[in-house]
């Protein structure tokens, strides 16, 4: 059987889980699975990163790859430290390679010179040009002596970065190029797909938010960069790139000219989702491509989605992209609701609703990558 080549939109956890539930899919199918994670994360760890180095930030990329890991122990291992994030070091604990000094003055013992050269080295900070970094490397001695001052530091630089992320990081850089430097990683971790980025380069996500201020619900107002709009309390009125028309990744355009199907969400619909949509050399490929496209409905509304109804979130695809035909539209009974308006809405892009149990159980609503993949067996399977 020829493989079902499958290309994947998305970014954080909903493209991880519809990344784990076509790994659910892949053997019984023979999927060959494309992720294309969008690039405009400017929180947490990732934002930090790009923020200090510049580069594609690697957080959302970092988790594309992890859902694709190998099953082979080791790689597993692998994923698992991908995934391992820095704690805060308390203040007092010594650098790594570093005596304690209360130790050794117990034990009489004089500290070993190489002891001494491999601190002076992480406190520097030394890469391979042998220039000294600022930051969490960096020795500085303050009124509690260096130990102290050199523990705060390596807690403020290391602090909340995730080890997948920093080793992403360290392979665009090294390798010049973030697809080179993600199939290297999708290596590393024996993934059973690849994960490109939609843009080689970093976008900004800006946002025409009404009601931000609930003393003027009715001001509109800018709210620019991914983070603020996830979190924003306001209802988004439009969305937009910086800059506007950000080059495609080719890679990611060849493999929508290749691909049997197109899988949309789920995921954050203003920052994860429609961002695809926005970057003209994408748009223009999802519309021509002879691929058939689904759609997977997330399960409850985010903050950046509060007042938007299940049907409003395919409204919306067509708001952004008019000419977007779409074949299928997967959601859960339970969170629809009412099937009606859906199945208009859904109707409306040419597509037939599909309703299946794929939800986890029970606590936060989740997709459950299990039953979501049995979901999409037979829709996937089934031959045009």
């Amino acid at each position: 059987m020829t493989a079902r080549r499958v290309v994947a939109f998305g970014g954080g956890h909903g493209l991880s889980a519809s990344l784990r539930a076509l790994r659910h899919c892949a053997p019984e199918l023979d999927l060959d699975i494309t992720a294309v994670v969008t690039v405009g994360d400017d929180g947490g760890s990732s934002g930090r990163l790009r923020a200090e180095r510049g580069g594609l930030p690697p957080g959302d990329l970092r988790q594309a790859l992890v859902a694709l890991a190998g099953d082979h122990p080791a790689t597993r291992r692998s994923a698992g430290l991908f995934q391992h994030r820095f704690a805060a070091v308390p203040a007092g604990v010594p650098p790594l390679g570093e005596a304690d000094p209360a130790l050794t003055a117990t034990d009489g013992r004089t500290p070993d010179p190489r002891d001494q050269a491999a601190t002076g080295e992480a406190a520097a900070g030394q890469g391979a040009d042998g220039q000294a970094a600022t930051g969490e490397g960096a020795a500085s001695q303050g009124a509690d002596g260096p130990g102290t001052e050199r523990a705060s530091s390596r807690a403020d630089g290391l602090a909340g970065h995730a080890v997948g992320n920093l080793v992403l990081c360290g392979l665009m850089e090294l390798l010049g190029d973030p697809v080179a430097a993600l199939e290297h990683a999708g290596a590393m971790l024996g993934a059973v797909g690849r994960v490109l980025p939609m843009s080689r380069q970093p976008v900004g996500i800006e946002a025409q938010v009404r009601g931000v201020d609930p003393a003027a619900p009715d001001e509109v107002r800018t709210v620019r960069g991914q983070h603020q709009v996830a979190v924003t309390t306001g209802r988004v009125e439009s969305l937009r790139l910086t800059p506007a028309a950000p080059p495609a990744c080719a890679e990611v355009v060849e493999a929508i000219r290749a691909a049997d199907w197109l899988i949309f969400g789920p995921g954050s619909w203003y920052t994860s989702v429609l961002p695809h949509l926005l970057v003209p050399q994408l748009a223009d490929a999802i519309v021509s491509t002879s691929a058939r496209r689904l759609v997977t409905l997330n399960l409850a509304a985010e903050k950046e989605t509060l007042g938007l109804s299940v049907a409003d979130h395919l409204a919306a695809l067509h708001w952004y992209l008019p000419e977007l035909k779409v074949d299928l539209v997967l959601a859960d009974a339970k969170a629809v609701g009412d099937p009606e308006p859906v199945e208009r809405a859904a109707e409306s892009l040419g597509a037939r609703l599909v309703l299946a149990p794929v939800a986890v159980t029970g606590g936060t609503p989740r997709h459950d990558p299990a039953a979501l993949g049995a979901a999409l067996v037979p829709v996937l399977g089934a031959d045009r």
